[in-house]
C-alpha cells in the first residue's frame, strides 16, 4: 500500500482549502486579528506522519470549533502547479507581502534564482502559516516559521526498524530495500533544507517537542501536542 492510497485525493483537498481560505478574509479581515495558531509537522521518512496530522485536525477542530487545514508535499505542490488556487491563497495575505518578502530574504540568495519552485512552496506555506489554523507537514516549515510566535513545532522520530517495518507495510518492499529508501529519501530531504535554508531540520531546538513513534501512538502524540498548545484549557 501506498502513501497515496492512505492520503485523501489532491481534488478533494483543494475545495476545502479555497473555502477555509475564504472564510479567514471573510470573518477576520486582512489586518487586525488576533493571530491563530499554525502547526508544523516534521517527521523522518518511514514515521507516522500524516495519521498524526488527521488526527490532530480532528482534535483541534473539536477544541477550537474552527475548520482546520492539513497541507502536506502533495496539496502544496498541487497548489503552486495551479495558478488559479495559488493566486487565491496568496491574495489572501494582502498587504503581507512585505512580510513575506522579509522572511525570504533572510535565507540563503541561492534559491532565489536556482530553486524558485521551492521559492513559490515557501510563500506558500509563509502564507497559509500567517492565516493560521494550518497544520504544515513537512517542507521546511518549521525552519521557514521559526519567529512567527503563534507557530508551534513539533518533530516525530524513530529507531530504524520501526521506520523500515512501517516502509514494508506501504510499499511491499524488502527490508534491505526499505532501507536503502529511508537512507536515500532522508538524506535528499535534509541536504536540500540545510543547503537553502541554512539550517539542519533534524536539530532538536527547532521544535515544541520531539515524538519517539516507535513508544507513542499517533493519539498520545496528537494528545501531547494539543496540551502543548492549550496549557490552560487542559
Amino acid at each position: 500500500m501506498t502513501d497515496k492510497m492512505l492520503i485523501p485525493s489532491v481534488e478533494e483537498r483543494i475545495g476545502s482549502l479555497i473555502e477555509v481560505t475564504r472564510r479567514n478574509l471573510k470573518e477576520h479581515g486582512i489586518a487586525g486579528e488576533r493571530l491563530r495558531p499554525t502547526v508544523t509537522l516534521t517527521r523522518e521518512y518511514g514515521c507516522q506522519g500524516y495519521p498524526v496530522a488527521v488526527q490532530l485536525q480532528a482534535a483541534l477542530e473539536k477544541r477550537t470549533g474552527a475548520p482546520w487545514l492539513v497541507m502536506d508535499r502533495a496539496l502544496l505542490e498541487a497548489v503552486a502547479q495551479d495558478h488559479r488556487v495559488s493566486e487565491e491563497i496568496l491574495a489572501n495575505i494582502g498587504s503581507r507581502h512585505r512580510f513575506l518578502d522579509d522572511m525570504l530574504s533572510t535565507f540563503t540568495p541561492r534559491w532565489k534564482s536556482d530553486k524558485d519552485y521551492y521559492r513559490l512552496l515557501a510563500r506558500q506555506i509563509l502564507a497559509l502559516a500567517q492565516e493560521g489554523n494550518v497544520i504544515l507537514v513537512g517542507r521546511g516549515a518549521a525552519i521557514l516559521t521559526q519567529e512567527m510566535t503563534h507557530c508551534f513545532h513539533f518533530r516525530i522520530v524513530a529507531p530504524i526498524d520501526f521506520k523500515i517495518k512501517s516502509v514494508m507495510a506501504r510499499t511491499k518492499l524488502p527490508s534491505h530495500e526499505a532501507q536503502d529508501l529511508i537512507s536515500d529519501r532522508q538524506g535528499q530531504r535534509d541536504a536540500f533544507l540545510k543547503d537553502f535554508l541554512g539550517r539542519d531540520i533534524a536539530d532538536p531546538t527547532l521544535y515544541h517537542l520531539v515524538f519517539n513513534n516507535a513508544r507513542c501512538t499517533a493519539g498520545q502524540i496528537v494528545s501531547l501536542m494539543t496540551h502543548v498548545m492549550f496549557p490552560k484549557e487542559g
